[in-house]
């Protein structure tokens, strides 16, 4: 059988490459595997040979060691990639076809999935509703930063590519539509952005570009982007975004130079439950983003909140914060009669628009989040490279498919 290796998470701070099973048509036992997904039969599946699969932030609050991800999962649920094999049940997509495949796994048949929900599919992880490839906790699906992964539900999960030449060229761009594109996205609508919105965006990672990317493809008349990284935040320039230096103190101020009044229409948090203060010697204080999205966001606006937040944190910097309970000012979005929108993005609502965008040459998603393809190989140097600040959204390249 074809070999396949794949990139796991080993213990806080070390990734590596190991060898797996080429996956097969049903679910087998094994690092993080839902006891009850065990023997799952997958007659629905495809399997795909790796086109692309991304590093995300997401997988790097697991490597970091604050979750309670074990040893050897394979991680990866931002894949694109090219059909090799297709299960008895598989009706419409063929082998050949290059798709992309949304981090949520999603049924299809359930109440959710039918209300466009697939983030929170109720049938295909056993703890909880809503589901990822090579994830904590959601399910056991194997990741996908792999030569070789499994896809279930292919007919309703994959996004197929309408020309598989064009979509070579663009590939780059294309591979973001599997997550930040669709997620940075997701944050930019439930913030209610629109044409000449004012915009913030907390954080200037891949997500939080990718927020302020679709602010401006959704009308919005000035994107702020906020952050601590001086370099995050020239990549936010380099395509309009207006910048707030949080080693300086707080947005409010910042905000009020640059837009006269200390407030936005829109506040998106791109960073989640990692979230440091403000100042040169910001510390880990899990509220601040939200707490002062809620101070910076116009009454009667909204916060899109696509930065990741979890209900168990080994590395919490108190008790509280172990379990994902932060001390939020509640009375001021409150008082202000602010809507928030939380949540894993439901991609399947978006990603296809947003692949029109990008094939008719509407955006640029992949020079804006400063994309750069590596090998299977130097995975462990890019996981360590973009812990470090780097401002780069890494794309392993397992098959040889990008230049």
């Amino acid at each position: 059988m074809t070999g396949n290796k794949a990139v796991a998470y080993k213990e806080p701070g070390k990734v590596e490459l190991i060898d797996i099973d080429y996956p097969s048509f049903d679910l087998k036992d094994g690092p993080g595997v839902n006891p009850a997904n065990v023997g799952r039969s997958v007659p629905h599946g495809v399997i795909l040979k790796t086109v692309a699969t991304n590093i995300c932030g997401s997988d790097q609050h697991m490597v970091r060691g604050r979750t309670t991800a074990p040893p050897n999962l394979v991680l990866g649920h931002e894949i694109t990639g090219e059909v090799v094999e297709v299960g008895p049940g598989v009706e419409f997509i063929k082998e050949g076809d290059i798709c992309s495949v949304p981090f949520n796994i999603a049924c299809g048949r359930c109440r959710n999935c039918k209300e466009r929900k697939t983030g929170i599919c109720l049938n295909v992880n056993p703890d909880r509703p809503g589901s990822a490839y090579g994830y904590v906790d959601m399910g056991g699906w194997v990741g996908g930063q792999a030569n070789y992964v499994l896809v279930p539900y292919a007919d309703w999960n994959l996004l197929k590519f309408p020309d598989k030449d064009q979509a070579l060229e663009k590939i780059l761009d294309l591979a973001m539509l599997s997550d930040i594109f669709p997620t940075g996205f997701h944050g930019a609508v439930s913030a209610g952005v629109g044409v000449g919105s004012t915009v913030y965006v907390a954080g200037a990672g891949p997500v939080g570009l990718a927020a302020a990317t679709s602010a401006h493809l959704l009308g919005a008349a000035v994107v702020i982007v906020g952050d601590l990284n001086g370099d995050r935040l020239a990549k936010a320039r380099s395509f309009g975004c207006e910048t707030v230096d949080l080693t300086m103190g707080g947005p409010a101020e910042q905000i009020e130079q640059i837009l006269g009044v200390p407030e936005v229409d829109c506040g998106v948090d791109a960073v989640g439950f990692e979230a440091r203060g403000h100042g040169h010697d910001a510390k880990e204080a899990p509220a601040t983003v939200l707490n002062s999205l809620m101070e910076i966001t116009a009454a009667g606006g909204a916060l899109g909140i696509p930065g990741l937040y979890v209900t168990g944190d080994p590395g919490g910097v108190d008790e509280a914060a172990k379990k994902g309970a932060l001390s939020l000012s509640l009375g001021t979005g409150w008082a202000k009669s602010l809507s928030f929108t939380t949540g894993q993005c439901p991609v399947m609502k978006y990603n296809r628009q947003l692949m029109m965008a990008i094939l008719h040459d509407k955006v640029s998603i992949a020079k804006n989040v400063n994309a750069k393809a590596i090998t299977l190989e130097e995975a462990p140097q890019g996981y360590a490279e973009f812990d470090a600040g780097a401002a780069t959204k890494y794309v392993l390249n397992p098959n040889g498919y990008l230049s």
